[in-house]
């Protein structure tokens, strides 16, 4: 007669099984990071309840958001751990002002409010005095007489605009910033695609912005190439082209890459 398997037996087998694993991975979790900041509760020591009334517990999962310093090539230089509501540091603006060669990244939280009530808080100045150029080696001038730029072949750099950059706060993935003429009340502001950006007086710097963001750019780098894109219409670019203003554009024909020319120690 044929031998019926014995499913206690079995339920006995799985348990000492899972309780050898759990030992194994404890084991690890002592010796070896996970690559996740996980927390979890041991396995309990029963694979398998047979009681009806008894309630399974769930492992709680805790995730942290990760600001990532890398080079150009993809190598990982430094990392740099936020909470979800945590803004980027005075530190993690250094990586990004003063090494050529490094790029910040801060993943989007799945929360993130698409309310668009934003505001945004300065912080500082992160970048003082410096020089527009595209890749045509034209650089960014002041019109004449007029609150519009231009962007021309220069023989004396000392002609060219010079440029502050003030750093907000933000809960986006990018950092914004202002663009003003040094020395000056003049910041740069975006207008409707194609259309010259202005310099608009300002009485102050702003503290806080958060209805007026045509005045804040997405600052974006990528090893040499600097990008503008507009806080307000995103999908627009600080931009030039031959016989034009510096106006906002989406891409080509227009030059959207800039190279920061500093001009400060």
């Amino acid at each position: 007669m044929a031998k019926v398997p014995d499913l206690f037996e079995d339920l006995k087998n799985c348990c000492s099984e899972n309780e050898e694993y759990s030992s194994e991975i404890d084991h690890l979790s002592l010796n070896q990071k996970s690559f996740y900041d996980v927390s979890y509760d041991p396995l309990h020591e029963d694979c398998m309840s047979l009681s009806t009334s008894e309630t399974s517990k769930t492992s709680q999962l805790t995730f942290k958001e990760n600001v990532v310093v890398v080079a150009t090539n993809g190598k990982i230089l430094k990392k740099r751990r936020l909470s979800l509501n945590q803004f980027i540091t005075d530190d993690d603006l250094e990586a990004i002002t003063n090494d050529a060669e490094e790029e910040i990244m801060k993943p989007r939280s799945a929360a993130y409010n698409f309310s668009g009530n934003e505001k945004y808080n300065y912080m500082r100045i992160i970048k003082s005095q410096f020089i527009l150029n595209d890749n045509l080696n034209q650089s960014i001038i002041q019109q004449p007489g007029g609150n519009y730029l231009m962007a021309a072949a220069l023989q004396n750099l000392d002609d060219a605009a010079k440029f502050d950059m003030g750093a907000y706060t933000s809960e986006d993935s990018k950092l914004p910033v202002t663009l003003r003429i040094s020395k000056t009340r003049l910041f740069v502001s975006a207008q409707n695609e194609d259309e010259p950006v202005l310099l608009k007086e300002m009485p102050e710097t702003p503290k806080t912005i958060r209805d007026e963001t045509n005045l804040l750019f997405f600052w974006e780098r990528h090893g040499t190439k600097n990008y503008f894109t507009s806080v307000a219409q995103p999908k627009l670019f600080i931009a030039t082209q031959e016989q034009k203003l510096v106006h906002m554009a989406r891409g080509q024909p227009s030059i959207t890459d800039f190279q920061i020319l500093e001009t400060q120690p």
